[in-house]
């Protein structure tokens, strides 16, 4: 196992508060020390500590005005429980004429994420005394915040989907630090990564992380099929996990593995028809909604298009947008697919998911806060090294913290406009960029990959232990 001390200047300047580097005991096999259980431990603290710094807005049931976006404690879960008919118990897909007279509105979001809100919606349902659903019918939707119990019904919703939200992080950091065998501790980055603290529990996105977490994992292990069918449920969850098929599909053509990738786009295809069978058979229109919703908005929060809409006081419409964005991105593939296919040694897969997933980030029409969990556990495994992850983050949290003044109208400047919250947009950008670049470089440069070093190093020693060998049995029939 490798000593992150020993290969980053980062870990090796920050270890000297705890008395140095890991000695031989620790990475010796002992069965008191696990750098998994450690970096899982490190992972629960994170996710607690986010959680903790919801307090302000839990106490008051996110109904605090400005302060959810002063005290950066803002959530969707609250306001989506109450609007989408998560409070009386209603499938998000239903088609019946009096549940949609009631709720016009629809979950917007992919399956995998509407079916884990409404069982937890349940859930909450067990762990509380709510009326049932024909009481509740009584009243109007639009009072329903004023309902006795109400606010307490909604906190204990928060805590169940916050408690699998942890879970899933756990799981994630498992299933990173079990990635690569020799390097364990590239997943302390996912660990100990300030923006799994702040944006843990904005909204459902965590369930997409454990699925792409998973997927790496599989891969790494060549099992095709248990990838395809993570990637086919994390796709069923948020639409980005598909892009993993990319780096896939560069990674089978250098290596000719094709049975491999039917395997695994195959598998990915039926899993995600599984996942989004129940939706379709029970409200076709209500599951449209996801793609309709998506296909229809115009530039929106944190985009480099709302930066270029607001500056130029010309309004961009949703079809210019989805023309310029899906022209950008098959562009943008087409460059990976040739970086992947001419480097000299075959791309990591999270190298090239890391690419394709921050190529879609960088011109899509919305960038919500949580969006840089997509990238997270991709960028701890395609650059684990301590530096490039802190600068790339601090550009993540310079965004996190100005998109919540802007919303607060905190930025604004004499004229109205919010010049600096478009500097915080093109600060996330230049730090997206920047970790491209570090990514592309050590896919051209492959000994600048600190994997690529473990690598090396472990089949120099195979090749020095298989020579040992060699000698020692010639040197046993000699005898």
């Amino acid at each position: 196992m490798t000593s992150p001390a020993a290969e980053d200047a980062v870990v090796r300047t920050a270890s000297t508060a705890v008395g140095g580097p890991l000695g031989g005991i620790a990475h010796g096999r002992r069965r008191w020390f696990s750098a998994v259980g450690l970096l899982l431990l490190l992972t629960a603290l994170t996710f607690a500590i986010g959680m903790v710094s919801k307090q302000t807005c839990y106490n008051a049931t996110w109904t605090n005005g400005e302060s959810r976006y002063t005290h950066f404690c803002y959530s969707d879960l609250p306001y989506l429980y109450v609007d989408r008919g998560l409070a009386e118990h209603e499938w998000p897909y239903s088609s019946d004429p009096d549940v949609r007279a009631r709720y016009s509105q629809v979950m917007e979001y992919p399956v995998g994420i509407s079916y884990y809100a409404w069982a937890t919606a349940h859930v909450t349902d067990w762990l509380t005394d709510t009326p049932d659903e024909d009481e509740r019918h009584l009243v109007e939707t639009s009072s329903f915040w004023g309902l006795p119990g109400m606010h307490h019904e909604i906190r204990v919703f928060i805590i169940v989907n916050v408690i699998g939200f942890a879970v899933a992080a756990l799981l994630s950091a498992w299933f990173l630090a079990r990635t690569h065998r020799r390097r364990p501790w590239d997943a302390a980055a996912f660990a100990l990564a300030p923006v799994l603290a702040v944006t843990g529990v904005i909204n459902w996105d965590m369930l997409a992380v454990v699925f792409v977490a998973g997927a790496l994992w599989a891969w790494s292990r060549d099992r095709p099929l248990l990838t395809g069918i993570l990637i086919g449920l994390g796709c069923a969850t948020k639409l980005y996990p598909l892009f993993l098929l990319g780096g896939l599909v560069i990674i089978c053509i250098r290596r000719r593995r094709y049975y491999d990738l039917a395997v695994a786009v195959l598998a990915t295809i039926l899993a995600w028809v599984l996942a989004n069978l129940p939706a379709m058979a029970t409200g076709l229109e209500q599951w449209k909604v996801f793609w309709s919703f998506n296909s229809e908005r115009g530039p929106d929060l944190g985009s480099l298009w709302l930066v270029a809409q607001q500056a130029s006081d010309a309004a961009i419409s949703a079809q210019t947008v989805n023309l310029v964005s899906w022209a950008f991105f098959i562009a943008w593939c087409s460059g990976v697919l040739i970086i992947g296919l001419t480097a000299r040694e075959t791309p990591r897969l999270a190298q090239l998911g890391f690419l394709i997933v921050a190529g879609f980030l960088l011109v899509n029409k919305v960038y919500s806060p949580q969006y840089v969990l997509w990238l997270l556990p991709l960028a701890v495994l395609a650059v684990p090294r301590w530096r490039d992850q802190l600068i790339w983050q601090a550009g993540e949290l310079i965004y996190f913290v100005a998109v919540w003044w802007y919303l607060a109208d905190m930025l604004a400047s004499s004229g109205g406009d919010q010049p600096a919250y478009w500097f915080a947009i093109l600060a996330r950008v230049a730090a997206e960029i920047y970790l491209i670049v570090v990514v592309v470089r050590e896919i051209y440069e492959p000994w600048r990959d600190p994997v690529r070093w473990t690598e090396a190093r472990t089949e120099s020693q195979e090749d020095l232990a298989t020579q040992e060998s060699k000698m020692i049995s010639s040197n046993e029939v000699a005898v």
